[in-house]
Formats: C-alpha cells, sequence, structure tokens
C-alpha cells in the first residue's frame, strides 16, 4: 500500500492506495501513531484507491480510530469503492466510523466544527 499525504488547514490528509490487509495495516498504525505522537490528532483517509481490504485491515482502521479517540482526536473516511463501503455496512463498521461520499465533504464538516 502506498500513503501520500498533505495538510488541509488542521487536518492530515492521506491517501492511500493499494491493498489493505496485515502488512499494510500494520504499516498505517504506525504512520498514524506517529502523527498523532506529533500533535496531529485530526486526520482524514481517502480510500478512493484502495483495491483490496481484509479483516486485518478493518482492523488497522479500528486501531487507528481507537488511538485518535484516546487523543480526543477526530478520524473520517472518504470515497470508498462500493465494495469497501459494503464490507462496512456488513461489518456494521459504517456505524462507527464517519464515511462521506467525498474528500469535499468531509473536510467541510471540520470547517462546520470549529465554526459553530
Amino acid at each position: 500500500m502506498d500513503i501520500s499525504t498533505k495538510a488541509w488547514e488542521n487536518v492530515t490528509v492521506m491517501y492511500l492506495s493499494g491493498r489493505l490487509d496485515l502488512s499494510s495495516g500494520n504499516r498505517l498504525k504506525e504512520e498514524i501513531k506517529n502523527r498523532v505522537a506529533a500533535g496531529k490528532i485530526t486526520i482524514h483517509l481517502n480510500l478512493r484507491d484502495i483495491e483490496f481490504v481484509n479483516s486485518s485491515g478493518l482492523g488497522a482502521l479500528v486501531s487507528v480510530m481507537k488511538e485518535i479517540r484516546i487523543q480526543r482526536g477526530r478520524l473520517t473516511l472518504s470515497d470508498l469503492a462500493d465494495y469497501v463501503q459494503e464490507i462496512f455496512d456488513i461489518t456494521q463498521l459504517s456505524h462507527i466510523f464517519e464515511i462521506f461520499t467525498t474528500e469535499e465533504e468531509a473536510l467541510n464538516s471540520y470547517q462546520m466544527i470549529t465554526s459553530s
């Protein structure tokens, strides 16, 4: 899996591509753990280019979400392929994660929170 990042206001936007499985999930957890340790606790994951996800990959996302919530941060996801969204729905994870149709919607939700 490849990970690229950009900063958008106070949000770290991470673009994931490839397979989200055991090895890439561990890499993602380390990347986010390092960012959280550096005080970056608002993170958005764009999953548009994820072509495969398994239970280990889902477990990594749950672990990441837990780490961010412990620090009182926020994690959002967007651009899930239909089959990835279906996996989130079947596993009921769609009720736990903040999932947006597009990255723009997700990033706008951060503005709404800070301006209220």
